[in-house]
Order: structure tokens, then sequence, then C-alpha cells
């Protein structure tokens, strides 16, 4: 019988880890909190959303939460941390870009002024940046593929973090993506811009930046003619604080924690953050005050996901 009471022991003990650590909790709160400052923002406006365009978002959501259940149910715990942090994640990027979408309904004057003013008064000159950038396509399609790969990025931190067993720096990560998210959207309310716009035709090889192309989406949202939500065509729209340059920053501490990838994925996520004005559109001061909000959304989220110690420390020794 000794042999046998090992195994025994070790599997009883799994499913009940699973179900008793409520470390993912924050991340949970911060997205109920998302979700009702948007009911709050959009009180007088009023935003509906496309029940047949919302079919694929509630699809993926439904499956993720399959997933999770099946991790936990089979005790299989890369599978339920993998599919926690894509639900998370996928329902604060949901949620983030209506939040953001219903705080622009109710935004004041543009900042657009100020934040131009603020990159000439550290250095940024653009229009001899973008001259420059046009002169070598190679360059153009490094950092333009590099800016529009962070969804990518993400699904790649996600599922390596998860397979090397490495959940609290996952559990870590995806709170401090939301936590910054979160704050840099409400800021985004607050000082409303267009963003650093340029126009592609005067140039051979620039590619239209998303700033340009969020144009009319904004507009409409500020005038009131925008008030239907499709969620198969969800765009960020946030300019100051850029999040692109928060996530990037994010990315950069979680490879380090995966030595054998840790090279070729900070690369990765500072060539994001290099092409982060250009291709998004951002002004210099948007992606600096990004960077800074990084650190201490990752600190945060350690204090917020940590381990909490028993109060009775004997107890642990009751099981064996």
């Amino acid at each position: 019988m000794a042999p046998q009471s090992g195994p025994l022991r070790s599997t009883a003990m799994i499913a009940p880890a699973l179900r008793a650590d409520h470390r993912d909790t924050p991340s949970w709160l911060l997205i109920a909190a998302m979700l009702m400052t948007f009911l709050a923002a959009q009180y007088h406006h009023r935003f509906t959303v496309d029940p047949i365009r919302a079919a694929p978002a509630i699809a993926s959501l439904i499956a993720l939460g399959s997933a999770l259940a099946i991790g936990r149910c089979t005790a299989r715990p890369r599978l339920a941390a993998g599919a926690t942090a894509f639900l998370q994640m996928t329902l604060f990027t949901l949620l983030g870009v209506v939040l953001a979408y219903a705080l622009a309904a109710n935004s004041g004057p543009l900042w657009d002024g100020h934040l131009a003013a603020a990159d000439r008064a550290i250095g940024f000159n653009w229009p001899v940046v973008l001259a420059l950038l046009d002169t070598s396509p190679p360059a153009i399609w490094l950092f333009g593929l590099a800016y529009h790969s962070l969804t990518l990025q993400m699904i790649v931190v996600i599922v390596a973090l998860s397979g090397m067993r490495k959940f609290d720096i996952l559990r870590t990560m995806v709170c401090a993506a939301i936590l910054s998210g979160f704050v840099t959207i409400l800021i985004s309310g607050l000082t409303p811009a267009m963003g650093n716009l340029f126009d592609p035709s005067r140039y051979g090889h620039l590619w239209p930046s998303i700033a340009w192309l969020e144009q009319g989406l904004i507009s409409g949202l500020r005038d009131g003619s925008l008030r239907v939500l499709d969620l198969t065509m969800l765009m960020g729209i946030v300019s100051f604080p850029s999040f692109h340059a928060t996530l990037a920053a994010i990315f950069i501490w979680a490879f380090g924690a995966m030595p054998r990838i840790a090279l070729a994925g900070r690369t990765w996520a500072i060539l994001t953050i290099v092409a982060t004005p250009v291709f998004g559109g951002h002004y210099g001061v948007d992606v600096i005050m990004g960077l800074i909000l990084a650190p201490p959304a990752i600190i945060a989220a350690r204090r917020l996901t940590q381990r909490r110690q028993p109060s009775h420390p004997t107890c642990s020794a009751v099981p064996a």
C-alpha cells in the first residue's frame, strides 16, 4: 500500500490547488471595473452592439471559457493558465476599445496642439524622420510589420509562459497589461487627440498610420454619428499615452523570464516601440509616457497577484 500513497496524494492535491488559487482575481476585478466604467460613460449616448457582428467575439469567449473549464476539471494547469490569460486579455481588449469609444464621445477639446508643442520642445522633428524613412522601403517593412504584430507577440508570450509553467510571470504580465491599459484609456479620455497625422500620399513608400485611418471614426464618436459598435472592426483610438509602447515594454519584461527566446523577443518588442510613432500615428510624448507607465504597472501587478501566505503555517503539514 505504501508505494501507491505518493501518486494518489499528488493527484488529489492538484485539482484543489487549481480551484483555490485566487491570484487571478485582481485581473478579473479590473475587467469588472472597466465594464462598470463603460456603462457609466455611455449612459448619455446609448451605444448599441450589432448582434450579428458580435457573434465571432462571443464564440471566442465561449471557446476560451470552455478551455479554462476543461483545464481546471482535468487538472491540466498549463491549459488552465493559458486559457485564463487569453480569456482575460480578450475581454480586456473588447471592453478597453468600447470604453475608449465611450470616453471619446464625452471628450472635450482636442489636445493635439499641446502634444505637438511638447514634441517640438523635446526636439522631435517628424517631417525629417518621415522623409528619411521614406527613402528605405526595407526599414518601412521591418518597422511596419513589428508595429502591427503586437497581438502576435501577446500570443507568443502567453503560449510560451504557460507552456514553460511560468504561471506567476504570466499572471503578473496579464494583470500589468490590464491595469496599465485601463489607466491609459482613462488618461486618454481627459486628453483626447486625433494623433500625429501625416498624409501618406505625399510619400512614395510610407504606409498610412493607424491615426490617419481612424480620423473618421474619432470624428463620428465626437459628433454623435457613430453609436453602433461593430465588434469585428474595433480599433484602438488612444493617442496619449501610447498603450502600444506600454504593452511592448511589458513584453520586454516577460521575455526576460524565457532565456531561450529572450533576445529575439525583446528585439521584436523594441522594434515595435521604435515603430509606434510613425505607424501608430503617435506623438513622441505619447510613447515616452507609455514607457513610463510600464514599470509601475508591473510592480503593482506583482504585488496584487503574489501568493498570500497562510495565517497558520502549520496547517500546510496537516494533509501530509
